[in-house]
């Protein structure tokens, strides 16, 4: 197939020309099938042999990935809390060890979770909350946990250091619009569950213009902590301690099932799982004891 020439193949093989004519002979045998023929341009293969070609290299153990030598561009789809968090801090570690690596940062849209990662347009989407819902095909694990806040402006009177369930529900929200589409509103479905609802005055797409909203006005917005304290190092807003009943924000890893075993993929699947667990050590770390 390579060589498309009997003598220059035998020489390959460290063969004689006619025993590898014989050969040959034997595998058409075999086949029922010429597998060769001779051409104008030399030894042309059949679409058989083409075929069978195409079965040994499907079959054959994929390439070993290695990040160190690779000049891969993943593209992840992501909330803007995992870009501002985490991702720089997880590039730096990349580029240590895998300098010619790059990547591309999507917004999570539904065309991403229904289509991107089945053309592959979307290597992964990172820090999706957890939903029971998902296009099929798709594979969905947990990656990391994170606790939730609430935002106030510095000059709220109404909300002081912590609420209730019932102060929570009746204070004015700011949140974020679910772009993907997919995903169910964790803290409303907490407050069904007490038989409360609450008012949002403004949806946002991004973390810093809903923390500015929240900064001129006596609305609240509940976001994970470590988002929560750069704002109040940038605007004037505190902290107020959620609910107790509120639960966590549960991020999670989506793949398609398609590409899952790929070794690109599963390269980056791993090295996002083990910053997981180094990210939520330094937090604890962080921790007043």
């Amino acid at each position: 197939m390579r060589e498309r020439h009997v003598t220059r193949a035998a020489e390959r093989l460290f063969l004689s020309q006619p025993a590898l004519s014989h050969a040959l002979k034997r595998l058409r045998e075999s086949l029922d099938d010429p597998l060769f023929i001779r051409t104008e341009t030399g030894m042309q293969p059949t679409p058989r042999a083409q075929a069978l070609a195409l079965l040994r290299k499907g079959l054959a153990p994929p390439a070993m990935f290695s990040p160190a030598n690779s000049t891969r561009r993943f593209t992840l789809a992501t909330t803007d809390y995992f870009e501002e968090v985490m991702y720089p801090p997880f590039l730096s570690q990349l580029l240590a060890y895998a300098p010619d690596i790059s990547f591309s940062i999507e917004l999570i849209t539904p065309d991403v979770l229904s289509e991107g990662l089945e053309q592959r347009h979307v290597d992964m989407v990172v820090g999706l909350d957890s939903q029971s819902a998902l296009p099929s095909g798709v594979i969905q694990t947990p990656w990391m946990d994170e606790e939730l806040v609430c935002l106030a402006a510095s000059h709220n009177e109404r909300v002081g250091e912590a609420l209730d369930i019932a102060q929570f529900a009746q204070e004015a929200h700011v949140e974020l619009a679910d772009i993907s589409g997919l995903l169910p509103s964790n803290i409303d479905s907490c407050l069904a569950q007490h038989g409360l609802t609450r008012r949002v005055i403004s949806k946002n797409l991004n973390y810093i213009a809903a923390a500015r909203v929240v900064a001129l006005t006596e609305a609240i917005m509940t976001l994970p902590r470590q988002m929560a304290e750069r704002f109040v190092t940038m605007l004037p807003v505190r902290l107020v301690e959620p609910p107790k009943e509120l639960p966590a924000l549960k991020m999670t890893l989506i793949q398609h099932g398609l590409y899952a075993n790929e070794p690109a993929n599963a390269w980056l699947y791993e090295v996002l799982t083990e910053f997981a667990k180094g990210f939520n050590h330094q937090k604890e770390k962080s921790l007043p004891e």
